[in-house]
C-alpha cells in the first residue's frame, strides 16, 4: 500500500500542477469556459457569470498549490480532502457536460490539449481512483522535508502562483497555445484539407405509415417509404475535421472582408470583443499606437462584436482614426486575451501581438508609404462627416429625408471651410481611407460646378482617384441634362412600384465608353456595371437624349 500511495501521490500531484499551470497561464480563457458552464444552457446558474474570473483564479491557483502540497507532504488531511472534493465536483461536471452534450471542450488543459467531454470524464474517473487511494492510505503521506522547509515551499508555491496569475492577466499568456499565436497564419488555419474526415450524421425521419408512427434512419438521403412525413431529427455519430480556426471573420454591415484584409501586407488590428467593456486606459494607449501606425504607413482596422452605436460611441470618446468591423465575440476572445489588444498581420500571418499594457513593445517600422504629416484631427472630423453623409441616405421617407437635407447643408458648410484652409483634403493630408469624404459631400450638393475644377486638380496630383472625378463629372453633366462621358450615372423612376423604370443616362459615343472607363480606373464594363446597378436581369442599351425623354414621358403618362 505504501508504494501504491507513493505512485498515486506522484501521479496526482504532477498532474494537478501541470493542469493548474496550463490554466494559470491563461486564467481569462478558463474564465470564459466557466461562463459557458454557468450559462442557462448548461448549469443554469448565470448569477455566477460576473464572478467567473475570480473563481477561475481561485480554482487554478488552488489546483497548483494542492499539487505542490501533496508532493511535499504539507497538511495531508487538508490537501487530500480538498483534492477529493475538487475531483468529485469536476467528475460530476464533466459527466453532465458529456451526457447532455452541453460543452464540447472541458478546458481541463486549456488550449494545450483538447479533450472531448467523454475523454474529460474518464480522465476525472481515473484521477478519482488515485485520489481515493490517497484518501484511504493517507497515513503513508509523509513530509519530504523538515517542517520549516516544507512551510517555506508551500508559501513560495502560493505566492508564485498568485504573482503568475496577476502577471498574465496584465499582459498576455506566457505560452500561447492558440491558433492565433505569433507566427501562425490565420488563412491557413481556416483551411479544411480535401482528405479531411467528414462528419457522420444519422438522420432520423419520422413518418406516419398505415396510421402508426415509424422512424427510419439514413445517412442523409430521403427514405423510400409510403407514408406521411412528420419530422426530422439529426444525431452526430462522429465529428468531422474541424480546422483550428473556424469562426473568424471580418465583416462590414454589407459584406465579408476577411480575405481582403488577410491579404494586406502591413495590417494593424485592434481587438475589442466588447467596446462597452473596453478598458479606458487601454483605449487611450491604443489610440496613441494606432495614430503612430497610420502615420508610418500601416493600414489600421478594429474588430469588435459590439453594435454600430457602441462603435460610434467609442470613436467619439477616444477619437480612433480607424473603422471597426464585426467578428464573433468568442473568436475575438480567443485571438487575444485583452480588451483591447493589438496584432500586426502580414498577409494573414501574426507577426506581433500585445496586451494594451505592452503597446510600448509593439514595433512599428516606417514604411515607404509613410505620411508623418498626416492631419489626424482633420481626418477624424471628416470621418464623422462621412457617417453623417450616409445617415439617412437610404431612407426614402419624405420626413426623414428632410433630416438628411439639414445634415447635407451642415456638411457642405464644413467642407467649404476645409477647402479654404487646406484646399482639397486628399490622400497626403488625411490618408487614403478618408480622401473621398469631401467628394461624397460635394456630389450630394449643388456645388459640383464650383468645385469640380478643384477635384480635377487634386486627381492630377494623385490626391483623389481619377475615377471619382469621372463619376462626379458625369453627375454634373446629367444635372445639366447633357450626355455623360463615362456611364457612371443611372436613373430610377417609380422605385419599388410595378411601373419602376431603370436606365443608364445617355452616353456620348457609347461605342467607346468601355475604353474611356478603363483609362480612368473604372475596371467594370458598362454592361457589367449596369447589372450591378440594376440587377442581373438588366440589359444595357445605349440611349439618346430624345429616347430618354420618351421613356420619361411614357412613365409619367
Amino acid at each position: 500500500m505504501k508504494y501504491i500511495v507513493g505512485f498515486s501521490r506522484l501521479f496526482v500531484g504532477v498532474l494537478f500542477i501541470i493542469s493548474g499551470l496550463i490554466k494559470l497561464n491563461d486564467p481569462l480563457g478558463f474564465s470564459y469556459k466557466l461562463e459557458e458552464y454557468f450559462s442557462t444552457d448548461v448549469l443554469n446558474i448565470p448569477f455566477l457569470m460576473p464572478y467567473a474570473l475570480a473563481i477561475s483564479l481561485f480554482v487554478v491557483i488552488f489546483e497548483v498549490v494542492l499539487g505542490v502540497f501533496l508532493l511535499i507532504g504539507f497538511k495531508r488531511k487538508f490537501t487530500v480532502w480538498n483534492l477529493l472534493a475538487m475531483i468529485v465536483f469536476f467528475t460530476f461536471l464533466t459527466f453532465y457536460s458529456a451526457y447532455f452534450d452541453k460543452v464540447k471542450d472541458c478546458g481541463c488543459f486549456g488550449d494545450a490539449l483538447k479533450l472531448t467531454p467523454w475523454e474529460s470524464f474518464w480522465k476525472d474517473v481515473i484521477l478519482l481512483v488515485f485520489i481515493l487511494i490517497l484518501f484511504f492510505g493517507m497515513k503513508h503521506i509523509q513530509p519530504v522535508f523538515k517542517k520549516k522547509i516544507t512551510l517555506m515551499l508551500a508559501t513560495i508555491s502560493l505566492l508564485v502562483s498568485i504573482w503568475f496569475g496577476y502577471h498574465v492577466l496584465n499582459h498576455l499568456p506566457s505560452k500561447d497555445f492558440r491558433a492565433y499565436k505569433i507566427g501562425a497564419n490565420i488563412s491557413e488555419g481556416m483551411v479544411i484539407p480535401e482528405d479531411a474526415p467528414k462528419p457522420v450524421v444519422d438522420y432520423h425521419w419520422k413518418f406516419k405509415v398505415n396510421g402508426a408512427e415509424q422512424i427510419i434512419t439514413t445517412r442523409g438521403s430521403y427514405p423510400s417509404v409510403e407514408g406521411d412525413y412528420i419530422s426530422l431529427e439529426t444525431e452526430t455519430i462522429e465529428e468531422g475535421y474541424e480546422p483550428p480556426i473556424f469562426d473568424f471573420s471580418i465583416e462590414s454591415e454589407n459584406e465579408d472582408l476577411t480575405q481582403k484584409f488577410l491579404a494586406e501586407e502591413h495590417l494593424v488590428v485592434v481587438i475589442s470583443y466588447s467596446l462597452e467593456k473596453i478598458n479606458p486606459e487601454g483605449a487611450k494607449a491604443i489610440k496613441t499606437l494606432t495614430d503612430e501606425a497610420i502615420k508610418k504607413g500601416y493600414k489600421v482596422i478594429g474588430m469588435s462584436a459590439s453594435g454600430k452605436e457602441a462603435k460610434q460611441a467609442a470613436n467619439a470618446s477616444y477619437g480612433f482614426n480607424f473603422d471597426f468591423y464585426l467578428c464573433d465575440e468568442k473568436a475575438l476572445k480567443t485571438v487575444v486575451r485583452s480588451n483591447p489588444g493589438v496584432l500586426a498581420l502580414d498577409k494573414g500571418t501574426v507577426m506581433q501581438k500585445v496586451h494594451w499594457n505592452d503597446v510600448q513593445d509593439f514595433n512599428l517600422k516606417t514604411l515607404p508609404n509613410a505620411n508623418p504629416d498626416l492631419n489626424l484631427n482633420l481626418k477624424r472630423q471628416l470621418d464623422s462627416v462621412m457617417v453623417l453623409d450616409q445617415k439617412y441616405r437610404a431612407d426614402y421617407d419624405p420626413e426623414t429625408w428632410k433630416l438628411q437635407e439639414v445634415i447635407d447643408s451642415s456638411n457642405i458648410a464644413f467642407i467649404e471651410t476645409v477647402f479654404k484652409r487646406h484646399g482639397y483634403p486628399g490622400k497626403t493630408l488625411v490618408g487614403e481611407s478618408t480622401q473621398n469624404v469631401a467628394w461624397y459631400v460635394i456630389q450630394h450638393s449643388n456645388k459640383i460646378p464650383e468645385y469640380l475644377p478643384l477635384m480635377k486638380a487634386a486627381a492630377q496630383k494623385g490626391e483623389l482617384p481619377i475615377s471619382k472625378v469621372a463619376m462626379i463629372e458625369d453627375r454634373y453633366l446629367m444635372g445639366k441634362g447633357e450626355m455623360q462621358i463615362y456611364g457612371t450615372q443611372g436613373s430610377t423612376y417609380g422605385q419599388g412600384t410595378p411601373q419602376e423604370v431603370n436606365f443608364i443616362w445617355p452616353i456620348k459615343n457609347p461605342e467607346e465608353v468601355n475604353e474611356r472607363r478603363n483609362k480612368v480606373g473604372l475596371e467594370e464594363t458598362i454592361e457589367a456595371y449596369s447589372k450591378r446597378l440594376f440587377g442581373e436581369n438588366f440589359e444595357y442599351k445605349p440611349l439618346t437624349l430624345k429616347e430618354k425623354d420618351k421613356i420619361l414621358e411614357a412613365f409619367n403618362n
